[in-house]
């Protein structure tokens, strides 16, 4: 059985409770360790106390949104290798090319299901050649 500190560490951040609440019980059970934020400036600060393994990010947040947030992680040297995975409702023209532009490495539109992020959240820890 393996223990808490070899499972990865996902922060969760989204400024609506229930989802934040959602998608880190999902990912609990699917055995990962899971660290919450409600905005971005609480996610930028968490990412660089935690280093967490991967990031699921609201891009619609409070103060400075997830756009800005992934950039200032994606810009800083002791947090760039985390995967970020962009999570948002709303549907714009080009908005996966302008997740990857921001740094986020993969891009979900709400509502998403539970099971869909726990195989994004999979897919960007294969491709994260830090790990």
């Amino acid at each position: 059985m393996l223990t808490d500190d070899c499972r990865p560490l996902v922060l969760v951040v989204d400024d609506y409770d229930d989802a934040r609440e959602m998608y880190a019980e999902s990912l609990l059970v699917h055995g990962f360790r899971v660290a919450e934020a409600a905005t971005g400036v609480e996610a930028v600060a968490k990412a660089r106390e935690l280093s967490p393994d991967a990031i699921l990010m609201d891009l619609s947040l409070p103060g400075i949104d997830g756009w800005e947030a992934t950039r200032l992680l994606k810009a800083d040297a002791a947090t760039r290798h985390i995967p970020v995975v962009a999570i948002t409702g709303h549907v714009l023209a080009h908005a996966a090319d302008h997740a990857r532009a921001a740094g986020c490495d993969r891009l979900l539109i709400k509502p998403a299901l539970p099971d869909q992020v726990i195989t994004e959240v999979r897919q960007a820890l294969r491709r994260n050649p830090s790990l």
